[in-house]
C-alpha cells in the first residue's frame, strides 16, 4: 500500500543501507533536498537524488526557521562495497523545539553533549530499538541500548523506531513478534530508568506531542 507523502522540505539520510535508502522510495518524494553524510553525496548525485548536501561541522537551514546538525553515529557495521558507508545522527531545531533523530548507531559516550551541541535540552528523540533479524548485530541498538540513550541525551520524549516494517523475505509469517515486540519492551524499559515519555504508535500509526512552552 503506497500511502500519500504531503509536501517535504528535506530528506534526512542517516546512511545508505537498502533499508534506509531505497532508490525508487527516495525518487518518489521529488527533487527535495537530501541531507546526509559528506560521503554519501557523490552517490546521490550520480543517482539523481533530490540536492545532495553534506552538511558536516555546522548547523544547516532545511526550511525556513529549521536547522540540522549533522552528529555522531556509530554504525561501521556490515560496510557494503558498492555504496558509501557514511553514517550520522542528526540534530534537528526549530519553532523552539530540539529533535535528536539517532540514525543507526550503538550506544556511544558522546550521546550526552548532545544538549551542549542544539544550545537546549533533547525534547524528542528519534531512537531505533531493534534491527535486521530476531539478533541484534552490531551498530544496533535494542531496548535496553536505546532506554539508556534516553537516560544519556536527557531526551523528555522518544520515539521508538527501525523496528516493525520489514523482515527479510521468507521469514514465516507466524514467527514474527520479534519484529513488533522491541517497541512496548522499549517503553517498559525507558519507564524502568528515566521519566521521559515513550510514545509507541501502530504501524502507520501518528502520535502528536506539544511543543514545550
Amino acid at each position: 500500500m503506497h500511502r500519500h507523502v504531503d509536501a517535504v522540505d528535506a530528506v534526512l539520510l542517516s546512511h545508505l543501507h537498502h533499508d534506509h535508502a531505497d532508490l525508487p522510495s527516495l525518487r518518489r518524494l521529488g527533487d527535495v533536498p537530501v541531507v546526509t553524510e559528506p560521503s554519501n553525496v557523490a552517490w546521490l548525485d550520480k543517482h539523481r537524488l533530490g540536492v545532495g548536501d553534506g552538511a558536516s561541522d555546522d548547523w544547516h537551514s532545511i526550511a525556513p526557521g529549521v536547522e540540522v546538525l549533522l552528529v555522531r553515529a556509530d554504525h561501521e557495521a556490515r560496510p557494503m562495497p558498492h555504496r558509501p558507508n557514511g553514517a550520522t545522527g542528526m540534530l534537528v531545531r526549530g519553532g523552539g523545539v530540539v529533535v535528536w533523530f539517532a540514525g543507526d548507531t550503538s550506544l556511544h559516550p558522546d550521546m550526552h553533549l548532545l544538549p551542549q551541541l542544539a544550545g537546549a535540552p533533547i525534547d524528542l528523540a528519534l531512537l531505533p530499538v531493534g534491527g535486521w533479524g530476531p539478533r541484534l548485530s552490531p551498530g544496533h541498538m535494542g531496548p535496553q541500548e536505546a532506554a539508556e540513550a534516553a537516560v544519556r541525551s536527557g531526551a523528555r520524549h522518544v520515539l521508538p523506531i527501525h523496528y516493525g516494517t520489514l523482515h527479510p523475505s521468507g521469514w514465516p509469517t507466524s514467527r514474527l513478534a520479534w519484529t513488533t515486540d522491541p517497541g512496548h519492551r522499549f517503553a517498559d524499559d525507558l519507564r524502568a530508568v528515566s521519566d521521559a515519555v515513550a510514545h509507541v504508535p501502530a504501524v502507520g500509526g501518528a502520535v502528536t506531542i506539544r511543543a514545550p512552552r
